[in-house]
Parts: structure tokens; C-alpha cells; sequence
């Protein structure tokens, strides 16, 4: 591989805030995609576990680093990921590879930050808050969200309150801590650590829970309940009003992320 395919294999991982999306719109066109420059793709043996290969030389995330992990069947499933594309790359199509940019680059060395970014969401978790009415709602949420108040408080130790209407929750310190101890936990330490978190922090972020997030990682629910207890407010609105289309195709696309974090969830396990 050159070192200009090299530097194409960053660039197309470069986290969408940091491209320019004005320029390309002045310029009328979007940015073609890059062609692909390899003929095949393969794991290899590196420092710190397995390697992407593209043609027997190592892949670059965005920040330079090798895409390196300690997980022998994640780096498969990465290397699949760029086996699968086409003529040209496309980012969105490999969401694992994506993940795992954001591991490498943006968890290894924040730790701390990231388990607390987490954690804080327990603050203002989706399950607490709750409609007044419809009935309906109202009711598939308690229905939904009650037990995982229930999983809160069983098996991380975090008694979490609900409300409704508008009114703001504070939620219990020692809560707080329970959950804030939960994700670090799960976590853990080790070459395992960044990529624990930066799953649970795509699931958290994803679905606007951390308990949600945890339930996943923890095995108490796979990702397609996960994802249809995160939208049923969504759900609802869709069956009495309808689907708009745009809004159909971009929950696919973030359902897609979804899967991947609790893929790399499932490939890790539980630290704790």
C-alpha cells in the first residue's frame, strides 16, 4: 500500500465535524469517495494483539495509530468490514472500524473521562422521565422502563427515580456513585478497557441511557430490545401520525452503530 493510499485510509475516518461540508457545499458537489486501493484484506499478528492488513501492511486510524486490537475474532471482523467494500470505501458501511478509530484515538488516553461522561447520564437517563399522558405512552413506557429501574437497582446497587411531566429529576448521590462504580467496573482495566467503554459509550449516547447502555453490555438484553425500549416514544408518535422517511433511514443508520458497539460488547465480555 503507498503512502498516499495510506494517507486515503485516515482521511476517510476523519470524524465528520472535522470535514468542511460548507466547502463542498460552495463547490456544488459532494466529496467523491476514494477509490479502493487494496486487493485484499487479513489479520496479522502485532505489538498489542491483531492487525488489519490491508495487501500485508498495517491500517492507520485517523490519528496515526495502528488499527490494533487485542481481540483476534474483532480484528476478523474489521478486516471483513474492509474485505466487503466495493469500488469505492465507504466509512458508513463499516461502523466496527469506526468504533474502533474512536477506541484507539479518543478512550485509550481518557480513561477516566469517558467512564465519567457515562456516567452522568444516570443524571438525566431516559427511563426516569416519563409522559403524563397519552395513557397509552405512559403505559408502554412503564412497561418498558420499569425493569430496567428494576436492573438499576438489582444488579448495580443504584435506586434511580422516575418522574413525569417536566419537572426535573435530581437523582440520589450514593445512585450516582452506584452507577458511576458500575461503569468503571465494567470497564475494567487491561488492552480490553477502551474498547468496553467506547462501546458503552456509543450505546449511551445512542439511546440517550446509560442503564440501557449497561443492560446490553451486561447481558441483560441484546441490542434489538435495547434499540426498540430507546425509541418508544418514537414508535408511538410513528403509529399515529406516520413515518417520515429521512427520520426511518437515519434510525437505521444509528441502528447500525448500535450493532457494532454491542458486537464489540460480545467480543469483550464482562470485566467486572
Amino acid at each position: 500500500m503507498s503512502r498516499e493510499s495510506e494517507n486515503l485510509a485516515e482521511g476517510l475516518f476523519v470524524p465528520n465535524e472535522e470535514r468542511n461540508p460548507l466547502r463542498a457545499a460552495v463547490q456544488g458537489a459532494r466529496p467523491e469517495l476514494p477509490k479502493r486501493f487494496y486487493k485484499s484484506s487479513s489479520v496479522g499478528e502485532a505489538e498489542g494483539g491483531y492487525a488489519v492488513l490491508l495487501d500485508g501492511r498495517t491500517v492507520k486510524t485517523p490519528a496515526r495509530r495502528t488499527l490494533t486490537t487485542p481481540s483476534a475474532p474483532l480484528t476478523s471482523a474489521l478486516a471483513a468490514e474492509w474485505a466487503a467494500q466495493g469500488e469505492r470505501l465507504n466509512p458508513s458501511s463499516m461502523p466496527l472500524t469506526r468504533l474502533v478509530n474512536s477506541a484507539i484515538d479518543g478512550v485509550v488516553e481518557r480513561i477516566e473521562e469517558v467512564a465519567a461522561d457515562v456516567a452522568k447520564y444516570a443524571g438525566s437517563d431516559l427511563v426516569s422521565y416519563r409522559a403524563d399522558e397519552p395513557a397509552g405512552l405512559a403505559a408502554a413506557q412503564a412497561e418498558a422502563w420499569d425493569p430496567l429501574l428494576a436492573f438499576a437497582r438489582e444488579r448495580l446497587g443504584a435506586e434511580l427515580a422516575a418522574t413525569s411531566g417536566v419537572m426535573f429529576l435530581t437523582q440520589p448521590p450514593e445512585a450516582m456513585a452506584a452507577v458511576a462504580s458500575a461503569v468503571r467496573a465494567y470497564a475494567g482495566e487491561g488492552a480490553g478497557a477502551p474498547f468496553r467503554l467506547a462501546a458503552l459509550h456509543t450505546m449511551t449516547t445512542l439511546t440517550g441511557s446509560c442503564l440501557i447502555a449497561l443492560a446490553v453490555a451486561l447481558g441483560e438484553m441484546d441490542a434489538e430490545a435495547a434499540w426498540a425500549v430507546a425509541h418508544i416514544d418514537e414508535d408511538y408518535q410513528m403509529k399515529a401520525w406516520g413515518a417520515d422517511a429521512e427520520a426511518v433511514a437515519r434510525r437505521a443508520r444509528r441502528f447500525e452503530e448500535m450493532k457494532a458497539a454491542a458486537r464489540i460488547a460480545e467480543f469483550f465480555g464482562d470485566a467486572a
